[in-house]
């Protein structure tokens, strides 16, 4: 199956050379290329992309605002990977907040940046698991005390769910959760896909930060 992007930068050369790099790789096709942040929610709109691979700093609409218009549209399914040479976790924070998927520098290789499309595309998260717990961690942390609707939905979980969200919010991958849980990988998948279906959420990016933000896993706190 075919992987669909769209790319979204202000620099003509960026977005070209991405364009390149992504279709050289097999089972991806970039299928537009947007100058801005309202260029990329129109073109998402018409086109329709599984992954928008966003730029942060673009005039006009900026590339968080843009990923916050487009993952609150239920219309849309695309995810997005927010690409940046700014290595500071406020983006981090804001982006994560806004709905993105991901997070991958621009120095990254062509085949680093293939992979991160393809990391998202399945709804896996895109950070490495120690960036993942530290960025999450301290961007729950500066979002202040937990949400009561979050909470609430917090209650729909079994106590496997609940589990489940605990070693995602810690950068567990479905096959070392199923080592951790004595469970069949598959079962773990089968969780998952509850988990985000009571949840109302995304991927499991989105429920790592809601495993923080409803104080289900404390920031700075190991995983047994």
């Amino acid at each position: 199956m075919t992987i669909r992007v769209l790319i979204a930068d202000d620099q003509a050369m960026v977005r070209e050379g991405f364009s390149v790099l992504l279709n050289a790789q097999p089972g991806i096709q970039v299928v537009g290329l947007a100058e801005d942040g309202a260029d990329a929610v129109a073109q998402a709109a018409d086109l329709h992309p599984d992954v928008i691979v966003m730029d942060i700093r673009m005039p006009g609409l900026n590339g968080i605002e843009a990923a916050r218009r487009i993952t609150a549209d239920p219309g849309l399914a695309a995810k997005v990977l927010i690409l940046t040479t700014f290595d500071l976790d406020e983006y981090v924070y804001e982006a994560l907040r806004a709905g993105a998927s991901g997070f991958l520098l621009k120095d990254a290789s062509g085949v680093q940046l293939a992979e991160a499309v393809r990391v998202v595309a399945a709804g896996e998260a895109l950070l490495a698991p120690t960036i993942t717990r530290r960025l999450i961690a301290e961007f729950s942390r500066l979002g202040g005390t937990p949400r009561p609707p979050a909470q609430a939905r917090a209650g729909d979980l079994t106590e496997r769910e609940t589990e489940v969200v605990a070693l995602i919010a810690h950068g567990l991958s479905n096959a070392e959760i199923a080592d951790r849980l004595v469970l069949a990988e598959q079962t773990v998948k089968t969780h998952v896909g509850r988990i985000l279906n009571k949840l109302q959420l995304r991927d499991r990016t989105q429920v790592a930060v809601f495993a923080y933000e409803t104080g289900l896993v404390r920031p700075g706190h190991a995983n047994a």
